[in-house]
């Protein structure tokens, strides 16, 4: 088994390259036994991957990493590695002050069991409403009060990424999704993390799984009733549609083929040589994909991979804008499936 590669997010803050992501075991994705889902964490933990995503509006998963953070403790075994999120309600943001900002922070430290938050990352779901920066500058203070060790953002366009960097927030990541079929980062967000020196924690790797062997040579599907394949088929769509997709696909298969991995060890591994990529979060409800994640750490993609990929890359750009724009129109076809209001007790 290869080592597993891992990186200084900030000083002295080293986590490994993947990072297992939580919002599949939130609801509406299916059923999730979560008795099952704590006990594998010890599977990921052991394996070296010891750093788990979530947020405070993924329902009931801070506490399922807090119940394993009581059994690490119990057995003398390190805690996990958090990074979960601040994101006040849609309908709260006009409200939202020190106080509510506190209020969050206390909950997810006590739902997660642990001393201090080691990453809390913010988000804003509407830049038109007044007090982005202020309630970053609050998280900031709690830093220095020793509740969290460090920020990040999730899902900021560049100008307002710069704007927090300005007003001092010291951010250490911006998470937002990028693949190969959605490159949005890198037209400006990846130059911004360049000349500040923040770092890019990446989700929607595999699309939601599209980006598997599972889908090779499929038909499209015509009716989805799960929440992460709905937002992924339209990135698909933004793509270039189901033949685009086939086609990448297609050139997957080959590079996977040549160096004896999956389709989605190879999209994982094209993420993590992205410039200024930290790591990918990849979802998993239990350890069942545990060995294949663990792939991505026995290859490297070179430069005749990388041409077999170009040219359907640069046929097919994918969505367009900078990151989350298309996702923040609650009129559009990527922002009418998100739900804006989940951050309640």
């Amino acid at each position: 088994m290869s080592a597993v590669e891992t990186i200084e997010l900030a000083p002295g803050y080293r986590i490994p390259r993947i990072v297992r992501g939580g919002w599949q075991l939130a609801g509406g994705h299916g059923e999730v036994i979560a008795d099952a889902a704590v006990a594998d964490m010890r599977a990921f933990a052991d394996a070296g991957l010891n750093t788990f995503d979530c947020a405070d509006i993924y329902t009931g998963v801070e506490a399922m990493y807090g119940r394993f953070n009581a059994l690490q403790r119990a057995e003398g075994r390190p805690l996990l590695q958090v990074h979960t999120k601040f994101v006040p309600d849609y309908d709260d943001l006009a409200r939202v002050d020190e106080a509510y900002v506190r209020r969050i922070v206390m909950r997810s430290l006590e739902r997660l069991n642990a001393p201090k938050l080691d990453l809390v990352q913010f988000h804003w779901w509407d830049y038109a409403v007044p007090g982005m920066v202020e309630t970053a500058l609050v998280l900031a203070q709690l830093q220095r009060e020793g509740l969290v060790a460090h920020l990040g953002g999730t899902n900021f366009d560049t100008p307002h990424t710069a704007r927090m960097l300005d007003a001092g927030v010291p951010l250490v990541s911006m998470q937002v999704q990028y693949s190969l079929l959605d490159r949005r980062p890198e037209r400006a967000l990846v130059p911004l993390a360049r000349e500040r020196g923040f770092r890019l924690l990446c989700y929607g790797a595999l699309a939601g799984g599209f980006l598997t062997d599972a889908w090779l040579g499929a038909p499209e599907p015509l009716e989805i009733t799960n929440r992460s394949l709905i937002k992924y088929k339209l990135v698909i769509d933004d793509f270039g549609g189901w033949g685009a997709f086939q086609a990448l696909l297609r050139a997957l298969r080959g590079i996977a083929d040549r160096h004896g991995v999956s389709i989605a060890a190879v999209a994982t591994r094209w993420v993590l040589q992205r410039e200024r990529v930290a790591a990918a979060i990849v979802g998993a409800r239990y350890a069942s994909h545990l060995p294949d994640t663990l792939a991505v750490f026995g290859f490297a993609l070179d430069a005749d991979d990388e041409a077999r990929l170009a040219p359907i890359l640069q046929a097919h750009p994918g969505p367009e804008g900078d990151t989350y724009t298309l996702e923040r129109d609650k009129t559009g076809r990527h922002g009418r499936i998100m739900k804006y209001n989940l951050n309640k007790d």
